[in-house]
């Protein structure tokens, strides 16, 4: 009985440290191994509800950033100027916008584009009845996103072809979203104003008419493109490059995939109106180039419009890095992705 009863009490006492000594070790281990099998997240920010970023919509809800091994939140902060000094401040990890990003960086901040996405204008002018055409704007007032961001680019090239100076020959309101922009319109606050998909079909129903679709015009631009700090890239370029595979993979779900598109689309815009949903998917379903490489044109078309002083003299080549995704490229990553022909 003795002997049953000192093995029972060594067998608890086994038992007990046992239990003791994988608690230490959990508590030692979560830093290092645990923590480090937890998927990285990635913020990026996008300044408008627009169909333009559907490829980043699509990295979620097809579950990309999971197969690439991160987790991506996507956060909705209005206007580009406020999105690039989100990012200025390491407050989010990139940002999907466009030309706002020219200013800050002649301006100092440390950005730089690492992957195009809708590579020229993907807006269109909307107006009212009375607005016969371009040169009828002179003397009205128009209503933009934000200064310095692509609508305003894009307004200050098409005044251009008409000899018309935005600002002064075109009042300009700027109005920081596309659905502001819809209101302004439609209370007579501005007589034409910039808007992308679905919004369009938004003025359209209420009676206005397309008066520019700017992505005729075929002018090189960034309307969207993907940003982060020059630190981020140098201290974790593994994550940029993982980030960059799902957004190459959501690329090819956007355009062959229709459902799961228009699903992300609707989870986002907040919509189940089916004709809203089609009109940003066939906006932007093709427009996004399969290997998204920026371009030095896209840096010049925005630096001919700039209002920055440094602009004139600034080198294209100083504003991106293509250099991660030339890597992913070589990898054979996109030929894969694709299939081979």
């Amino acid at each position: 009985m003795a002997g049953d009863s000192l093995a029972r009490r060594s067998a608890r006492a086994a038992s007990w440290f046992f239990v003791v000594g994988w608690l230490a070790i959990a508590t030692l281990l979560p830093q290092k191994i645990l923590a480090a099998a937890a998927p990285a997240t990635i913020r990026i920010g996008y300044p408008q509800p627009s169909g333009a970023m559907l490829p980043l919509w699509v990295i979620t809800e097809a579950r990309l950033d999971q197969k690439y091994g991160f987790n991506l939140q996507n956060i909705y902060i209005s206007g580009g100027a406020r999105l690039t000094q989100t990012v200025v401040s390491a407050d989010i990890d990139m940002a999907a916008t466009g030309g706002a990003v020219i200013n800050a960086v002649l301006s100092g901040a440390e950005l730089v584009y690492i992957a195009s996405g809708v590579p020229t204008y993907g807006f269109s002018l909307y107006a009212r009845a009375d607005v016969k055409d371009v040169p009828s704007l002179k003397g009205k007032v128009v209503g933009l996103m934000t200064k310095g961001a692509s609508t305003d680019h894009g307004m200050t090239a098409l005044l251009r072809q008409y000899n018309l100076r935005s600002g002064q020959d075109v009042k300009i309101l700027y109005l920081g979203g596309v659905r502001e922009g819809l209101a302004a319109l439609d209370r007579g606050i501005v007589a034409a104003t910039t808007i992308s998909a679905p919004t369009t079909l938004m003025a359209r129903r209420l009676g206005y008419k397309e008066l520019v679709n700017f992505a005729t015009l075929k002018i090189p631009y960034v309307q969207l493109g993907m940003v982060s700090r020059r630190s981020l890239l140098r201290q974790q370029p593994e994550r940029i490059k993982a980030f960059l595979r799902a957004y190459v993979a959501a690329i090819k779900v956007v355009n062959e995939d229709a459902d799961v598109s228009k699903r992300a689309l609707a989870k986002y815009l907040a919509t189940t109106d089916g004709p809203i949903i089609e009109e940003a998917y066939q906006a932007y379903r093709g427009i996004y180039p399969k290997v998204p490489y920026m371009t030095e044109e896209q840096i010049v078309s925005i630096l001919a419009v700039a209002d920055h002083p440094k602009a004139a003299a600034a080198d294209p080549k100083e504003f991106f890095d293509n250099r991660f995704m030339k890597e992913i490229e070589d990898s054979g990553f996109i030929q894969e992705l694709y299939g081979k022909h």
